[in-house]
């Protein structure tokens, strides 16, 4: 099944909101393991789809495991939020975003794939209502 475009639909009568899992594999193992660059991430993306940041950007390493080792982000946003976890393991980007805001979930997808330097990804898409 394919994602459907949120411009294909009335948001505000349709849906309450978007909540996109973009898994993205085989990123540059450099842009995930900095946080500064993970930052800049989360600026350029609210930009190119419109989302106002409300607060700054957290961006902590965690795991003491190696397994599941590496950054967390989180950002808040008007609409709702921005997570990521970043695994050093397997150099794959775990990206949530949601919002009751219209967004495109494939353009955060290549956008994203494209900024971390990812070979492949998968989408999972959910409308809220």
């Amino acid at each position: 099944m394919g994602v459907v475009a949120i411009k294909q639909i009335e948001p505000a009568q349709e849906v309450w909101g978007i909540a996109s899992s973009i898994d993205i594999y085989d990123c540059d193992p450099d842009k995930i393991r900095d946080a500064d660059y993970i930052k800049n991430f989360v600026r350029d993306l609210c930009d190119l789809i419109d989302m106002k940041r409300f607060g700054e950007t957290q961006v902590v390493h965690f795991g003491e495991d190696e397994k599941v080792a590496g950054f967390s982000m989180v950002q808040l946003i008007e609409t709702s939020l921005i997570s990521a976890h970043f695994a050093n393991m397997t150099n794959t980007t775990y990206l949530d975003v949601f919002s009751c805001k219209p967004y495109d979930p494939e353009v955060v997808k290549n956008f994203a794939a494209g900024y971390f330097g990812g070979s492949t990804t998968n989408i999972n898409v959910t409308y809220r209502k």
